[in-house]
């Protein structure tokens, strides 16, 4: 119970909103027509999945976060590691990550799509857009805070610069870059749901956005539910590795 005392107090949560959710519609008060309630999403749910239906804009939003996510850590880890190593590049680059960070990604979709279109290649940038930077920041900061005695120890030992890149500062910052990992993944399933709301026929976001401008709020909030249970697993495989490979970083 004690090690599994946190899982079992959020999924108490949750099912208490849902329950508070349901009573709250049988007794009218929550219009169902606007909002559905649990046993109705639930029933949209099956039939979704039973049809077939939901797996297409499933499939897209997968295929466009797999590719988003994948340059966003293979660009974003090195990147991080490199301007937290280097103090000129690091002050050079430090004002345009943190207006790029902060100007939402939203204000530049007509220049995105004047250069690129509307198509796949669109939703990916953004996709990486909303990914890299947090891990950056993240990575850059765990480089910037490295142990003296590790570069002093490199240094002793004529570690050259590419060796102590993978053998020192990737290990000793994994915590950091994990931490840049899970920020990532959520901003980037944002940044997927945003694209294909404003760029797609196709994909979770265009799905929800289509059932709730028909009206059908059950489908539409299975599509949420779904977009959800998404998050949820991302973010618990991105958990497990931290466990798995950060569980030293507590004790330091």
């Amino acid at each position: 119970m004690r090690r599994h005392r946190s899982g079992l107090l959020g999924t108490a949560g949750i099912l208490i909103v849902l329950v508070i959710w349901q009573i709250s519609t049988a007794a009218g008060l929550v219009e169902v027509s606007f909002s559905s309630d649990p046993v109705r999403i639930a029933k949209a749910e099956v039939a979704l999945f039973s049809s077939g239906e939901i797996f297409p804009a499933l499939g897209a939003t997968g295929y466009e976060l797999l590719w988003g996510l994948g340059i966003t850590f293979v660009l974003g880890i090195p990147i991080g590691l490199v301007l937290g190593r280097s103090k000129l590049l690091h002050d050079l680059t430090e004002p345009m990550v943190n207006i790029l960070y902060s100007v939402p990604y939203v204000m530049f979709l007509p220049i995105i799509i004047f250069w690129f279109g509307i198509d796949n290649t669109s939703r990916v940038i953004i996709i990486v857009w909303a990914g890299i930077l947090p891990l950056i920041i993240n990575i850059t900061a765990g480089v910037r805070n490295l142990d003296g005695d590790y570069s002093r120890v490199a240094t002793v030992f004529c570690t050259p610069r590419l060796k102590f890149f993978y053998a020192v500062a990737l290990p000793a910052t994994l915590p950091y870059i994990l931490a840049g990992v899970r920020l990532a993944v959520g901003r980037a399933l944002v940044g997927a749901i945003v694209a294909e709301l404003f760029l797609a026929s196709q994909g979770l976001g265009y799905y929800v956005q289509n059932q709730t401008s028909n009206f059908n709020m059950d489908n539409a909030m299975a599509g949420i539910v779904i977009l959800a249970a998404v998050a949820l697993v991302l973010n618990w495989g991105v958990r497990l590795i931290e466990r798995r490979f950060t569980h030293w970083a507590g004790a330091q």
